[in-house]
């Protein structure tokens, strides 16, 4: 069982190794977009998906979902106290919540939506998906924000609404292994108005014209938000906006994806395939253009992108710049990595 650990230290080298075993093996889209980061915010990246993946995990996964979210919250507050758990993941967050400034609002807002999971919650339309969304992904956009040292309300605006569109991406693609496992994600006003009942599709999940009609709602969703999140990209420090365009194209690409397969997301699973990531690798590099419309937040990510304005500015990181040779030799040796992985068929998502 873990325990609090208030005289060891925070996280060391090999912490961070365990923080980085996780995103490689947990998603490969995520892990390929972060090679592109420089490497201190790297490492905090990989500390709060970390945290955020064994999380997760406990809710998915564990045998009493219930039971797990206030143990979750309790590992949550013990590394707000410095006083993690003894667990690699519980030691890096710490670390990360207390040098950048971390509201707790945001990782809490995880938790909550993890709650939701663990209650079996369903959606009857698009915001209440999208109030769940702004929890489970809108929060990690926020805190990517942050830890990248960018604290601007609409720079978390748009960071929120590209994890938002992401979440909508996945339910998208997970719709047959989701309702396989007993959940529903679909907003169910969509599927009545589609001729679907989500009880029995719940019950016999199987690919129909309706369903793709309400699978292309969501991507039309996704997309109008992987749009307004593209200005926000241009306000992060220069050396991380390729890897959260990356992160951006490989995302929207699944939904592409998933529509070249006939919209069927209950008989195969939509991906990426590694030659195409590193496309859309190189493609991320490119300049970005500044400005567009200053959208205010969606309503239901408001209250991240609040709690953060609440807490004083932290001062942004030291961020690396990277010359030519060592991003050319980086993105070559990226370029393998994926090739690699591409040729053995990793089963883990994309």
């Amino acid at each position: 069982m873990l325990r609090s650990s208030p005289d060891l230290p925070l996280a060391d080298a090999a912490d961070h190794a365990a923080c980085r075993a996780a995103i490689r093996t947990g998603s490969r889209s995520f892990y390929a977009a972060s090679w592109l980061l420089p490497r201190t915010v790297r490492r905090d990246a990989y500390a709060l998906y970390a945290f955020c993946r064994l999380s997760d995990d406990a809710v998915d996964t564990g045998a009493r979902r219930a039971d797990a979210v206030p143990v979750l919250r309790e590992r949550l507050s013990r590394a707000y106290a410095g006083r993690p758990w003894d667990s690699p993941a519980d030691r890096a967050l710490a670390e990360v919540v207390a040098r950048t400034a971390m509201p707790q609002a945001l990782p809490a807002a995880l938790l909550d939506g993890l709650a939701w999971d663990a209650a079996g919650r369903r959606y009857a339309d698009l915001p209440a998906l999208c109030a769940y969304a702004a929890r489970v992904a809108g929060s990690v956009g926020a805190m990517m924000t942050v830890v990248m040292g960018e604290r601007s309300p609409v720079a978390l605006a748009r960071a929120c609404d590209l994890g938002i569109a992401m979440q909508l991406t996945n339910i998208a693609r997970d719709v047959g292994e989701d309702a396989r496992a007993g959940r529903l994600y679909l907003p169910e006003s969509w599927m009545r108005e589609a001729g679907l009942d989500p009880d029995a599709f719940l019950a016999h999940p199987h690919p129909s014209p309706a369903l793709a009609a309400v699978v292309t709602r969501l991507l039309r969703a996704a997309d109008l938000l992987y749009l307004r999140s593209e200005p926000g990209i241009a306000l992060l420090p220069a050396g991380c906006r390729p890897a959260v365009r990356a992160a951006r194209l490989i995302y929207a690409e699944i939904g592409r994806s998933l529509e070249r397969q006939g919209l069927d997301p209950v008989s195969q699973r939509a991906r990426v395939t590694g030659p195409r990531k590193a496309a859309l690798l190189a493609r991320a590099g490119l300049p970005l253009a500044a400005g567009g419309v200053p959208w205010p937040p969606l309503p239901e990510a408001a209250f991240l992108v609040e709690a953060v304005a609440a807490l004083p500015q932290a001062a942004a990181p030291t961020l690396p710049w990277w010359d030519l040779a060592t991003r050319a030799e980086r993105f070559l040796d990226l370029i393998e990595i994926l090739r690699e992985r591409e040729s053995v068929r990793d089963p883990a998502p994309s």
